[in-house]
Parts: C-alpha cells; sequence; structure tokens
C-alpha cells in the first residue's frame, strides 16, 4: 500500500503528524485540539457519505447517461451544449459538492469527447471552472461552507437565501469567460460535432438505486435535514443496491482517507499557527475596515498561495461571529478565487490528475492567464452580488 502513495497522500500524512505533533508537545492545548476534531466530526460524516455516493452514482452510469443524452441533446450544436454542460456541472456542484465535480464528472466527460469527436480542453475547463465557481449557493458545495456555518449562524436555505444572487453573478461570469476563451469556434475550430449514439446501462437496479439516492439527499437538504445525515442516510441506499447487485464494487477506496486526515490535520495545525503569530498576520492583512472586497481578495489571493481550506480557515479564525458579511465575503474569495494555481484547492489538483490520466494536454500558461482573468472578474463581481443584496 505504502508504494502506491502519492506525493500529494504523503503530504496530507504529514500534515495530520505534524498536528499531532503539535499537540503531543503542548504547543496546541489538549483541550483546543479537542475542540477543533469536535467541529469537524459532522463534516467528516458528510465527505464520507457524499463521496461514497458520488462514487457509487458514477459506477451506476448515472453521470454517463446524463452526459451523453446532453450531447444528444444537443444536436450538434455546440452553443447548445455549452449551454447544457454548463447546467450540469453547476447542479452537480452545487448540490453534490466540487469534488464530486472535480474527480468524478470529469472523466464522464473527458470520455465522452472521443465519442461524439469533441474537444477535450473545452469540456475539461467547463468542469474545474464550475466546480469551484458554482460551489457558492449551498452548504454542501464546498467544504468550506460547512466550516463557516457555525460563525455565520445561518440554516441551509438562509444560506441558500443569502447567496443566491453572488451564485448567479459568479456563474455567469464563469461561462462569459468559458465562452470566449475555450468554447468559441475560433478556439475550438470545429463547426459542429457528432452526436454520440447512446448505449445502454450495464444494469437498470444499480441505476435506478443510485438516481433514487441522488434525489433523496436532494429532498433531504430541502426538507432542513442535517447535511451530514443526508448524506450517509442517501449513500446507505445506493450501498445496500451494490451489495445484492455488485458487491465487488464495495473496496475500501470508496472512502475518501486522503480527504480525512487532511481536514483533520488542517484542523490542528492551523489553530497552533495561530497562536504564534499566524492571527496577527491575518488581521493585518484584513485591515480595520473589514472591507469586503479586500476581505475576498486575501482569501483568494491566499488560497491560490496554500490552498483555499487552510486560507479560509486562517482567515475565518480573526473575524468575528458577528460579521456576517465579512465572512460570506471570505467565501466568495476562497470559493470563486482559487482557479489560478493547480495548488488552489483540492478539486483542482484532483482535476489535474484526472486530466492527466486522460491524455489530455492542459497548457499551464494559458490556464494561468485565464484563470488570473476569471478570478478577478469573478470575485469582483461576486462581492459586488453580495453587497447590493444585503
Amino acid at each position: 500500500m505504502w508504494r502506491r502513495l502519492g506525493v500529494l497522500d504523503w503530504i496530507r500524512i504529514g500534515l495530520l503528524g505534524l498536528g499531532l505533533a503539535f499537540v503531543a508537545t503542548g504547543l496546541l492545548p489538549l483541550r483546543d485540539a479537542t475542540e477543533s476534531v469536535e467541529r469537524i466530526g459532522p463534516l467528516l460524516v458528510f465527505l464520507v457519505g457524499i463521496i461514497v455516493l458520488a462514487e457509487l452514482t458514477k459506477e451506476a452510469q448515472v453521470f454517463d447517461a446524463i452526459a451523453a443524452r446532453m450531447a444528444v441533446l444537443g444536436r450538434g450544436d455546440y452553443a447548445a451544449l455549452f449551454l447544457l454542460c454548463t447546467a450540469f456541472a453547476s447542479f452537480v456542484t452545487i448540490f453534490l459538492n466540487l469534488d464530486t465535480t472535480a474527480v468524478l464528472l470529469t472523466p464522464v466527460m473527458l470520455a465522452l469527447a472521443p465519442k461524439a469527436r469533441i474537444a477535450a480542453l473545452p469540456l475539461a475547463m467547463t468542469t474545474i471552472w464550475l466546480a469551484n465557481t458554482a460551489s457558492l449557493l449551498l452548504p454542501v458545495s464546498n467544504l468550506t461552507n460547512l466550516l463557516g456555518m457555525a460563525k455565520i449562524g445561518l440554516n441551509a436555505q438562509e444560506f441558500a437565501a443569502r447567496m443566491w444572487a453572488p451564485q448567479i453573478a459568479s456563474i455567469l461570469v464563469t461561462m462569459a469567460f468559458l465562452w470566449v476563451f475555450y468554447w468559441r469556434r475560433g478556439e475550438r475550430r470545429d463547426l459542429r460535432y457528432t452526436p454520440p449514439v447512446l448505449e445502454p446501462v450495464a444494469d437498470r437496479v444499480l441505476f435506478g438505486a443510485a438516481s433514487a439516492g441522488c434525489l433523496l439527499f436532494i429532498g433531504a437538504l430541502l426538507l432542513k435535514v442535517e447535511v451530514g445525515i443526508a448524506a450517509a442516510g442517501a449513500a446507505l441506499i445506493v450501498v445496500a443496491a451494490f451489495l445484492v447487485r455488485d458487491r465487488a464494487r464495495l473496496t475500501w477506496s470508496l472512502v475518501p482517507w486522503q480527504l480525512l486526515i487532511f481536514v483533520t490535520g488542517l484542523f490542528l495545525v492551523v489553530p497552533t499557527l495561530s497562536r504564534y503569530g499566524l492571527a496577527d498576520m491575518m488581521m493585518w492583512l484584513l485591515g480595520a475596515e473589514r472591507d469586503p472586497y479586500r476581505t475576498a481578495a486575501v482569501g483568494a489571493g491566499l488560497s491560490n498561495v496554500i490552498n483555499n481550506l487552510p486560507a479560509y480557515t486562517a482567515v475565518e479564525a480573526v473575524i468575528p461571529p458577528g460579521e456576517r458579511d465579512q465572512l460570506l465575503a471570505l467565501l466568495a474569495g476562497t470559493n470563486v478565487g482559487p482557479v489560478v494555481t493547480p495548488w488552489a484547492s483540492l478539486a483542482t489538483l484532483l482535476w489535474f490528475e484526472s486530466c492527466r490520466r486522460h491524455d489530455v494536454r492542459v497548457p499551464m500558461a494559458r490556464f494561468l492567464l485565464t484563470g488570473t482573468g476569471l478570478a478577478v472578474t469573478g470575485v469582483l463581481a461576486t462581492v459586488w452580488a453580495l453587497t447590493v443584496t444585503t
């Protein structure tokens, strides 16, 4: 097993080891460490549930069927396919988490490309940009949202009511950048594409169970069920179906242990660093005015330097609980902004690996330049929408 671990896996293990060392040496008091772990307990339950649900939904060919039918529905028209793909990627991100879009939807879209003779890069960029920029609307859309819910003091419905306008703004800006830099004819070259031939799903029972599990999860969110319970319940339905129909697919690799140890280590390391100078640096960066644009810019900038999860955790620690608008502006920066560097979010790291496995070349200079434009424009538009709807 140790030989199969990649560089990112060792970084995650090292982060957890560093956090445990901080606790063992007293640099982080045991009481503070316990409070941090208790805070993320429900998040870890949610992560396991949603990733298992998404992985098995992909194995049941639900995503494949939807993607193929989108291509058929587009009837060879790139503009129609563009609208369908952006809607699909946004929907998956909003309701099933950005990592689902980056990790599971990306291979589906890339597999569709040769079948319909579609350029792969526009499809790939659609998934990764919208995995980040469409993750504002619901707490489940992004782990940063879940991390901030207790301090923000809103339930899921109140959060959505506050973030619908920023979410629309960020998606529209993303769509504009996608079309101009990756989808328009001058970039894709082809006038039309060839709709693929629809293939039957391998197991209709698994397909139905996975579809029902996803719908149940979405319905549970609308009924204000706690996200961890909703994700775990939906995942159990699909797991039960696979136990009956295809038990061999149920392996320990479904459990996202990498994410679990990364998040746990993060919530031991960042509080320790905050005790020894990090908090003072964050307060200096934010300034005394509590300006939402500056807050979002700090969140976006730090995300592209050190990753959005530690960036959000470090900045959130110095924002008072009563500053709800500033916390929401921080989310705008750490969710919409991490589209410049390959390590800005976990989703982007996983997306690059998926592109590599599918032999899709991502021009790095183009990725950085277009991502910078999207980050600046998207964050500004998102914060503007947040402030005008306050």
